[in-house]
């Protein structure tokens, strides 16, 4: 008997076990599934994009659950992975594909199911990723350093990603519809999306942090918050763009505190120009502005516990901001949107760092160094007998990676936050969002 029927027979006895429990559990939840995901960002949701494209991602990347650089950047997974992965491991067992590193040890059946881990899918390919990948259940198309807007620290803007997703879709729909019409089923078929499901996938975006970062940094914070509109029209562009080839599910992250990351920290020195959690002001100042208005685009009625940020910016009328959201909704009356506040749950994290078990120290992150020498992660130099660049002990105390990215440990506690719906609108757990957005 082969290994792959070995396989096979294996899982069987394992859904013989403990079928039962499964089937209980998803009747009592009222789960239901999204056949596909197409992720569309910035190095926040890349699973390998930039790392195939142009210099690949080094060790220690990936310790700490693939053990080995798996394209991210980050120490193991990223919020992408938690959105759509499956813990119990009956999909590596000769029924789903799993990308190159899966460690079966890690998913056995005593972890159960995991609050954040709910749409039970394979890790995303890369689409830029040719080695080893299959994209029946979605594709990632975002790539490390991507902006909304062309101009920024990567090529790969989301307009591109989005014309990438285009000719994905077309050139997968007559592959897979020249592969039936010969009767070709077997292993190329296998490993390609399903055209009939691209109208019921999920659509996620994590993108728009580079816009602000670049514009920090080639000109002023007038200027930053003078550009959000029309980084929100290129946006909002890539999702019509989107709705017209079909798509109808979008679930849409903003932008996190910028000015709490480290790495904005440590060169933003004013103490007058901090936070009481030592985070930089007038950068996160910028970010809520931002989602202020990615939010009235998106979210059909409007409102806010924070009055001080309803009065921000006052070059922006709330009646502009009606008048571009019934623009967009009249542009998409079939599309069904959950926003995110990415924000309000990572700057929860940073608040309560201590009683969550990572350090409560603003500056601290785990691999590279901007402490007087810039190193990335992964490269090591010794200055005046210093070693810089080593990796931490223990990077599930910090909730930083490398002062950029968050670690494995905080995408873990960030996910299980948003996936149950307490920071969405509408406040949808991921795992009910597709019955719910349906029947909207």
């Amino acid at each position: 008997m082969n290994s792959l029927k070995l396989r096979r027979l294996w899982a069987l006895l394992i859904l013989g076990l403990v079928g039962r429990t499964v089937t209980l559990f998803g009747a009592a939840a009222g789960t239901c599934g999204f056949p596909a995901i197409y992720n569309f960002g910035d190095s926040n949701s890349d699973t390998g994009g930039i790392s195939a494209a142009l210099n690949a991602i080094q060790p220690p990347n990936g310790e700490t659950f693939f053990g080995h650089p798996s394209g991210r950047a980050c120490d193991g997974r990223l919020i992408i992975d938690f959105i759509g992965d499956l813990r119990i491991g009956i999909m590596a067992m000769g029924f789903e594909y799993r990308p190159f590193g899966y460690n079966p040890e890690i998913y056995s059946l005593t972890y159960g199911f995991s609050t954040a881990e709910k749409l039970k899918l394979p890790y995303l390919s890369a689409y830029l990723d040719s080695i080893g990948t299959s994209f029946r259940h979605g594709a990632n198309f975002a790539t490390g350093g991507s902006s909304i807007r062309p101009g920024g620290y990567s090529p790969f803007h989301l307009g591109i990603q989005v014309s990438q997703f285009i000719q994905f879709k077309s050139r997968t729909t007559d592959l897979f519809n020249r592969l039936r019409s010969h009767n070709r089923t077997a292993i190329p078929i296998k490993h390609i999306a399903r055209p009939q499901e691209f109208s019921k996938a999920l659509y996620t975006f994590d993108i728009g942090q580079n816009d602000l970062a670049y514009g920090y940094q080639h000109s002023s914070e007038e200027q930053v918050r003078a550009s959000i509109p029309d980084i929100l029209d290129t946006f909002c562009e890539a999702v019509q763009q989107l709705y017209k080839e079909g798509a109808r599910y979008f679930w849409v992250h903003n932008t996190g505190p910028i000015g709490c990351l480290p790495y904005s920290i440590l060169y933003n020195k004013s103490p007058e120009n901090r936070d009481s959690s030592g985070c930089v002001k007038s950068q996160n100042t910028v970010s809520r502005e931002f989602n202020r208005q990615l939010r009235a685009r998106l979210v059909t009625k409007q409102g806010t516990k924070n009055k001080k940020q309803e009065t921000e910016n006052r070059n922006v009328t709330k009646r502009a901001l009606k008048s571009q959201l019934l623009k967009l909704r009249k542009k998409l009356p079939f599309a069904r949107i959950v926003h995110v506040d990415m924000y309000s749950v990572k700057y929860l994290l940073i608040t309560k760092a201590k009683s969550q078990g990572f350090v409560k120290n603003p500056v601290k992150f785990c691999c590279g160094s901007y402490y007087g020498y810039h190193i990335d992660c992964g490269k090591r130099e010794v200055v005046n007998g210093t070693v810089y660049g080593n990796p931490c002990e223990d990077p599930s105390r910090q909730i930083s990676w490398d002062g950029i990215h968050y670690s494995e440990a905080a995408n873990s506690w960030i996910a299980n936050h948003i996936l149950d719906g307490s920071f969405s609108d509408p406040p949808l757990p991921v795992d009910k969002a597709c019955q719910a957005l349906r029947d909207a």
